[in-house]
């Protein structure tokens, strides 16, 4: 063992440079898992410390027992609480104070006339709570609330306004309101809460904008008396309380706020990041073995003269995972010192782009350094096996031959064996896209094709490269050719090198065609679904905006040269005892504006007490018009309706129709996610939307789109989502270049007395560098070739299966400038790489090289 030690620690110092790609391959991998984990302790201790610190004073939290939660949103609607509840909880032993937390949706007008934030965080407005031991937001500057119109903002939405104290601006509440900044709060000492926007009313501003009536409240915070803990205040309370009301800690409520943040950002944020690590890790791997399986072969005539010296097998394997072992501890070392770089530069980097990472101390805890840790020495020690097990049966006799024949490319055993995995593939896929819809089945058939594309890859890899590096030989000439002999020579070497640059590029194209397909479906929707002229919307997602007006679609409504203006509402009600999501609107100007398919009954007669469902959902819920559902609001109040009609179609329009009239007992803060307007006969587009531009500009100012407008504004989200996706895969494309680059470095010290003898036979140095030029081209060109076959499938594999998940009807689209763009960044990619080689190549010493043995 000691010997296999020394002999392993003799090689790692001779031959240094051969480990540089290996190390730098684990060491990024293993820094962006560990900047990872650790950015991801510390934005949740953050938020714990910040929830925490805010709440300090609140000990007890009176609210709503009950919650609706409709599919898809991780945090319910809860009934109001009525504010005359402070009288009565006053009066229990042991509180020292209350008062109602009323709180809806209000979005500030920035100072240039755009609206601030609505993009995913919610944008929030509420009564200036005068207690500061129960208000979350601190005073940092100018007064509280005064009088009508009077607010206080949060400092990060000021920043991002570029408003004062002393400004005036306009809230939507969705109804546009007038209002003054008359002071700046904090938020748990911070600016603001990441990127959620709040602004501080008085009380009957809040009552009046933001409740259905007033003496309603989201909650009512507690304060206990000195002495009294959180749980025997909430133990007092509850005796109190009417039914269907509860109290809960202020700890209980923080922490609730902290998984709300966790569920809705933190969580779904770490696990894309812990995808890409994954992805970055799976590319190092095949770079990994790509580097030991070189170094092995070029060791064959030294590891065959140790066995014939009396070295055993075992001696040898365990020699070369020793040197395995020693790269991946320091680069992994390494990498948990990169990684805690990474997560320090995020938290700086992030507030200059507009999300505040909260300040203090990074978190690093014990699982944070030893996963990572774990995971390259792994994935390092699993990559290196294979070659070491190869060279451990090295025969003593091999110190006699000259080099061994790569016969990996003619291989029939391989070219069956992948054959066969690609129909398992294939046959698996779709079974689980087309005959018997599974995630699961489709997921396990995704997996199977790519094992089959790297077992393949060898036999592949023959023939790609002939094919690709046909036209050298015309316009490169010998150059050419020689450049494609060499990618020849060894194709389990080419289709290894290749195969980290194929992954990288297959994840980029898989989510460059859903990006794209996403986009077509949007297309599809508007294109089907909505038959009107023009939209009015705000340009928000998640939960950030405050809608439309409901008073909006009957001004528009009044204008000549409009025909039909109807607004799309949202309410939330338990049908039969299930959450689901409601669209309030007219159902007749839904019928003249939107494609609502087949519809079975009438629309036109839904009253106050009439439903309309789409076939789908009446199938799950086993109704038909005519027959009765009982719907729960969170008001708490059961009404029974009549299945007045069954439409085809939901998409923009909903799975449940009810009228204004039906939900207005029920609703809260009212407001409208959509505006469809059609316009009269003869009303040109550019016309009609200007006067529609002009009455909308009463109600805040939103956004007027054509219907192609309206697609593209929908789909916007998507292009952000790319943008992240394209720039966190940047780091798997480095690691393969990394790859490829080691690859040719090592491929060159294999063939130093072949490039010796090319140079003495009148070979260039010009011509030396554009042959191993080339040869890189060619490597990563089969590479790119089939990331983008195979990202195309997967791409294609994730289309048909979230249609066969959901109700709504998904586009298959191949957008062809994206994916050649995705190309020539491939083939750019091996030109990079091949540029360092090239240079040692072109500077070796020509009788040097010939008398290398």
């Amino acid at each position: 063992m000691n010997a296999s030690v020394r002999l392993s620690a003799s090689s790692l110092r001779a031959h240094k440079r051969r480990f540089a790609g290996t190390f730098l391959a684990v060491f990024l991998g293993v820094a962006f898992l560990a900047g990872t984990l650790v950015m991801g302790d510390t934005l949740r201790a953050s938020f714990d410390t910040m929830f925490g610190n805010a709440t300090s004073g609140t000990d007890a939290v009176v609210r709503s027992a009950d919650a609706i939660t409709t599919p898809g949103e991780s945090e319910g609607v809860r009934e109001p609480v009525a504010t005359d509840l402070v009288g009565t909880i006053e009066k229990v032993p042991g509180v020292a104070a209350a008062a109602p937390n009323i709180q809806g949706a209000g979005q500030l007008i920035g100072k240039n006339g755009d609206p601030i934030g609505g993009q995913g965080p919610p944008t929030l407005a509420g009564n200036w709570i005068s207690d500061p031991e129960l208000n979350a937001y601190r005073l940092a500057e100018g007064h509280a609330p005064r009088g009508p119109g009077e607010v206080v903002i949060d400092r990060g939405t000021a920043e991002r306004g570029d408003l004062r104290i002393g400004d005036t601006t306009t809230l939507r509440t969705p109804d546009p309101v007038k209002v003054t900044v008359v002071g700046l709060a904090t938020f748990g000492g911070e600016d603001g809460m990441a990127q959620v926007t709040f602004t501080g009313m008085t009380r009957a501003d809040a009552e009046k904008y933001l409740t259905a009536a007033p003496g309603e409240a989201a909650t009512i915070q507690v304060r206990a008396g000195p002495g009294a803990s959180q749980q025997e205040l909430v133990d007092a309370l509850t005796p109190v309380l009417p039914k269907g009301v509860e109290a809960i800690t202020g700890q209980e409520s923080a922490e609730e706020n902290t998984d709300m943040i966790s569920s809705q950002f933190l969580s779904v944020f770490t696990t894309l990041l812990l995808v890409f690590s994954g992805v970055a890790l799976l590319v190092a791997t095949f770079s990994i073995h790509n580097t030991f399986a070189i170094v092995v072969a070029q060791r064959t005539r030294e590891n065959a003269l140790l066995r014939a010296l009396g070295a055993s097998r075992r001696q040898v394997t365990v020699s070369t995972l020793v040197e395995a072992s020693a790269v991946a501890v320091i680069a992994s070392a390494a990498g948990l010192a990169g990684g805690i770089g990474i997560a320090a530069g995020l938290q700086a980097l992030f507030p200059a782009i507009g999300f505040p990472f909260p300040d203090g101390d990074l978190v690093i805890s014990g699982l944070s350094m030893a996963l990572p840790l774990a995971v390259g020495v792994v994935v390092c020690l699993g990559s290196a096996l294979l070659p070491a097990v190869r060279a451990g049966r090295t025969a003593p006799l091999a110190a006699l031959r000259e080099t061994a024949v790569d016969t990996s490319g003619a291989s029939r055993t391989r070219a069956v064996t992948g054959l066969a995995l690609i129909a398992l593939a294939l046959g698996v896929t779709l079974t689980g896209v087309l005959a018997s819809p599974s995630i699961w089945l489709a997921a396990t058939g995704a997996v199977l094709a790519l094992i089959a594309f790297v077992v393949l890859g060898p036999v592949a890899a023959t023939t790609a490269v002939r094919v690709l590096g046909g036209p050298l030989d015309r316009l490169r000439g010998v150059t050419g050719g020689l450049a494609r002999r060499n990618a020849l020579r060894s194709p389990k070497r080419t289709a290894a090198t290749a195969s980290a640059l194929m992954i990288g590029v297959a994840v980029v194209s898989l989510f460059t065609v859903f990006g794209a397909s996403l986009k077509a479906t949007m297309d599809q929707t508007v294109a089907r679904s909505f038959a009107g002229d023009v939209a009015i919307s705000t340009p928000s997602f998640g939960a950030g905006g405050s809608g439309l007006s409901p008073r909006l679609a009957d001004a528009v409504q009044q204008l000549p040269e409009v025909d039909t203006a109807v607004g799309l509402g949202r309410g939330v009600a338990e049908v039969d005892g299930k959450g689901r999501a409601l669209t309030v609107t007219d159902p007749v100007a839904l019928e003249r504006t939107f494609d609502l398919g087949e519809i079975q009954g009438s629309m036109n007669g839904l009253g106050a007490d009439g439903i309309a469902i789409t076939e789908n959902e009446a199938g799950k819920q086993h109704l038909k018009t005519g027959d009765k559902a009982r719907l729960t609001f969170t008001d708490g109040r059961t009404q029974t309706f009549r299945v007045r009609a069954v439409y085809g179609r939901s998409e923009l329009a909903g799975d449940y129709v009810i009228t204004r009239d039906a939900w207005a007992p029920h609703r809260t803060q009212d407001a409208d996610t959509l505006v469809a307007v059609s316009f009269k006969d003869g009303v040109g587009t550019d016309d009609g939307k200007a006067a529609v531009e002009k009455a909308a500009a009463q109600y805040g100012n939103p956004e007027v789109q054509t219907r192609d407008e309206y697609a593209q504004s929908a789909a916007g989200g998507i292009d952000m989502m790319l943008t992240l996706v394209y720039a966190l895969l940047a780091l798997a494309v480095l690691i393969a270049l990394l790859g490829i680059a080691n690859t040719l470095t090592l491929a060159i010290h294999e063939r130093t007395r072949e490039l010796g003898l090319l140079r003495a036979v009148g070979q260039t140095r010009s011509q030396l560098r554009a042959m191993v030029r080339w040869e890189s081209i060619l490597v990563a060109a089969f590479g790119t070739v089939g990331g983008l076959a195979l990202g195309a499938f997967l791409g294609w594999v994730l289309v048909e299966a979230s249609d066969g998940a959901s109700d709504s009807a998904f586009a298959f689209a191949m957008p062809p400038l994206q994916l050649t763009v995705v190309a020539l960044v491939g083939l750019t990619a091996g030109a990079l790489a091949g540029l360092r080689p090239a240079r040692r190549a072109a500077r070796l010493d020509v009788l040097r090289a010939i008398a290398t043995e």
